[in-house]
This record gives C-alpha cells, structure tokens and sequence, in this order.
C-alpha cells in the first residue's frame, strides 16, 4: 500500500515539472530521481511508467525518459445526433426495452471521494485480499511450461475439476466451464436459457446487476418475495404458473442483499417445482468461500442434489480474492451445457491461459486455507462492529437479518425516510451507501439501504462511517 502511494505522489510531482522541459528534453536519470525524492528504483519505474501510459513521457531503453511531443489539439465535435434514431428506430418491436441501466451495478464498482467511507463497496477492503498469495501465484503460474498458449475452450481440467469437487455431488469435470467472472457467466446462461422477451422469476430483493443482465437481453423480470429463509416455495410456485417462465435465478446462500440462507426444508422444495415447471434454476453461489467464523457447517450447492439438470450453477473467486481476479465456473448437465459452451465461446473465445494457470497456483497453495480463515475472522468481526454500532446509533434502522456469511448488511428505514435523500445526506456526511430501489424489480414495500462491512479498514471505520450516518438521519429529521 505504501509503495501504491508513493508511485501516485511520484507520478503526480513529475507530472507537475513536466513544463520545464521541452518537447524530446531528457528528464533526470532514474538514479537522479531516486536521490532526489528518496523513493525505490522501482517505484521512479512504476511513475515513469504510469506518465509514459498517460503520453507524457517517452521511455528509450539505454537513453532514459523524454518528454513526450506536444499532443495535437482537439478536433471539433461531431454529430452524433443520428444515434437516437438508429438505437430506436426498432424499439418498438421489442417486448422489454433493451437499453442498459448500469447504475444499480456502478453503486458498488465506482470508488467513493477521498475521505468518504465506503459502506456501498462490493469487495473485500485491500488490506483482506490476498495480495502477496495472487502475485506469487500469478509468477509461479507465468512459469509453468504452455502458460502463454491457447487453453482448452472450456478451461483448464485441472481447474475444472477443482470447482467440480467444490460443488460435490455427482457434478464432474466434464459439466463445467471456466468463465471470467461471475457477471459474465451469468450474462452467458440468461442467453441460452430464455430468449428476448422471455419472463425470468428473480429474488426479490435481488441483485441489481442480474436484473441489469436481465433487462440488456431483453428479458422481463418477474420477482418473487423472499424471507429470513430464503425464498418461499409457495409464491414461487405461483410465479411459475402465472408467468410460465422457465428459468428462476436465486442466491440460496448469503442472498444479496438480505443475507438469507435457504432453509433445509425449502431446497427440495425448490427444486421439485422447477422440476414440475419444467424449467431452470439458476444458482448464483458468489460468496461460499466469505462465511463467517460462527457460520456453522454450510448447506451443500444445489446443483449438488439436482441429479436432473435443473440446476445451472455460478461459482465464483472474485469474491473472495480481488475485483480483477475475475475467475469462475459454470456448471451444468445435459443439453444445456453444450449451448452455454457455444455462447461462451461466440463471446469471449476463452478465459485467459495465465489467468487460469495463476487461480490453479492460488488455490493449491498453502496460502489460500490461511487466507480463507483469516477473513472468516475479520468478517465476523467486522459484522459485529457495524451491528453493534447500527444498534447504538441507529436504533431506527431496523436490522430483520444477521447473517453469518457475506459482506453486508440490509436495513429498512422508517416509514416515511426517503432512501434516496438519505443516500445523498450519507454522502454529504462522508460516508456512501447503497440505496435500496436497485434490488427491486417492481415496487419495493418499504425504503431499505445496503452497508458493506467488507469494503473497509476495520472496526474503527466502521463505527466511524455509522456516526456519519447517525449525522445524515438527524439532518432530515
């Protein structure tokens, strides 16, 4: 982290000089630049670097670094005017507009300004990921005899396996595709399984970046309440019936955002009505591996009970590693897999061949057992400091659920608090929320906001982020 923010000071100082020298001048050597601000070679590299990517700065090997010629001005703006109509102009035959809202999904990807605490990330805080474990694992994996050729269309087996005995049951290698990232194997199975038009049960509340791949394919979201157990067979059930849709995507463990677990008695059930329906459920298992240290034994996937196809599963070890770590599995049987191969592979050819090797290295390393308690611990403490503090600031909010895996928390506000003009006085305050609205797709039956506890430092800044919050309910009261 240290060496992060000396490259930017570094960078930023050089940026700042830049004008002293003219177009071709030589900047001083990097040996020069390391006495002069006291840093590493390595980090002079890396800002030198980083202006050379900005077209600042020319680098010759052997010559050194040279200011960059001047850059040519802008040309006029065009007319893109022309775009409005042909973007539309068929709009009126699609069933569901397919244009892309994106903004339930940047709420948890943009960075907050600097000072702000970030309650609305959707991924491990730096200081939790495995840092030192995925660049290891990324250098050993650059090593390894093919690592730079073409993979196998369907992943590495090695790697396939590995997901295949995470999920358990009767799931083989053979069943699963390596993918980059959960999003994307998402994007591809809502693709094979219902075409443009088509009705998709979701969770309701869900996770707004489903319903944004739901939507950009032209399919129409049809929610189905869930409560502390999960979603509830009965309306389920129904929802199959009135919409006759043949697809149902669910989150049976640590669902987004409420936290629920699906209930024992409730999995078969589940699975016996899809059954019935003659149609898909779509397991989106994003965060197995982010249980809490009191958790308990976990529930088995569902596609480990489904000896029938009915189950399309998504694992994923972006959650638990890094953003950019964008590794995952789909897993199916039947016809099925051979169409989710075809599309994945029109789409993206295949996961890249290091990035593969590096998640083969991670996962069989002695690093990666360690990694997984250690954030076991630190989620759990870090749910109990914001819980503690939620009940001792903000004993309005009310807090239905704590889970025992995941990253956060789903709270309802009081009848009568906008969640939106929270949102925007929580930020004012310094500290960024998640807004409920995003996780409905029809009208949500109360105001409701979403607190990460994972995106953080620790427990200091989390009590401090809920003083922030404590500062913005006052301000509408």
């Amino acid at each position: 982290m240290q060496e992060r923010s000396s490259v930017t000071e570094l960078a930023e100082q050089l940026r700042r000089e830049l004008d002293r020298y003219s177009p071709g001048g030589k900047l001083p050597s990097s040996r020069a630049l390391v006495d002069r601000f006291r840093v590493s070679p390595v980090t002079v590299s890396r800002a030198l670097g980083r202006l050379a990517a900005e077209g600042l700065v020319v680098t010759r090997p052997g010559a050194g670094a040279f200011r960059a010629a001047a850059r040519p001005s802008a040309a006029p703006a065009g007319d893109t005017s022309w775009q409005e109509v042909a973007l539309s102009a068929d709009g009126a035959a699609d069933l569901v507009p397919r244009s892309v809202d994106a903004s339930g999904v940047l709420v948890s990807l943009a960075a907050p300004p600097p000072g702000v605490v970030e309650f609305n990330g959707g991924y491990l805080h730096p200081s939790l990921q495995p840092e030192r474990a995925m660049s290891a694992a990324l250098a050993r994996a650059g090593r390894r005899p093919g690592a730079w050729g073409r993979p196998p269309t369907e992943g590495l087996p090695e790697l396939r396996e590995w997901f295949a005995r995470n999920i358990g049951g009767a799931v083989t290698a053979a069943e699963v595709l390596i993918t980059a990232g959960g999003q994307s194997a998402l994007t591809t199975t809502l693709r094979a399984l219902a075409p443009p038009g088509a009705p998709v049960l979701v969770e309701s509340p869900t996770y707004p970046g489903m319903l944004a791949i739901a939507r950009s394919a032209g399919l129409r979201p049809v929610p189905v309440p869930v409560d502390a157990a999960g979603v509830k067979p009965a309306l389920l059930a129904d929802a199959f019936r009135a919409s006759g849709a043949r697809v149902f995507v669910c989150q049976p463990l640590f669902q987004n955002p409420t936290g629920a677990v699906l209930a024992p008695e409730r999995r078969g059930e589940v699975l016996r009505i899809a059954r019935e329906a003659g149609a898909f459920v779509v397991e989106d298992d994003f965060v197995r591996r982010l249980v809490h240290e009191d958790a308990g034994p976990l529930p088995r996937p569902l596609a480990a009970d489904d000896p029938d196809g009915v189950v399309v599963h998504v694992g994923s070890l972006t959650k638990a590693t890094s953003p950019s770590f964008r590794v995952s599995a789909l897993a199916a049987r039947g016809p099925v897999l051979e169409r989710l191969r075809a599309i994945q592979i029109v789409d993206t050819f295949f996961v890249p061949r290091p990035l593969q090797e590096a998640a083969l290295e991670l996962v069989g390393s002695p690093a990666w057992p360690r990694h997984l308690r250690t954030i076991s611990a630190e989620l759990k403490a870090r749910r109990d400091a914001m819980t503690a503090a939620l009940r001792l600031e903000l004993p309005e909010l009310a807090l239905p659920h704590i889970p025992s895996g995941g990253y956060h928390l789903w709270l309802r506000l009081p009848d009568g608090m906008d969640e939106t003009a929270l949102t925007a006085a929580a930020l004012r305050a310094g500290v960024a929320v998640t807004p409920g609205r995003p996780y409905f797709s029809a009208e949500p039956p109360a105001g409701h906001v979403r607190l990460s506890f994972a995106a953080v430092a620790g427990p200091h800044e989390i009590k401090e982020g809920v003083r922030r919050l404590r500062t913005a309910c006052d301000e509408m009261l």
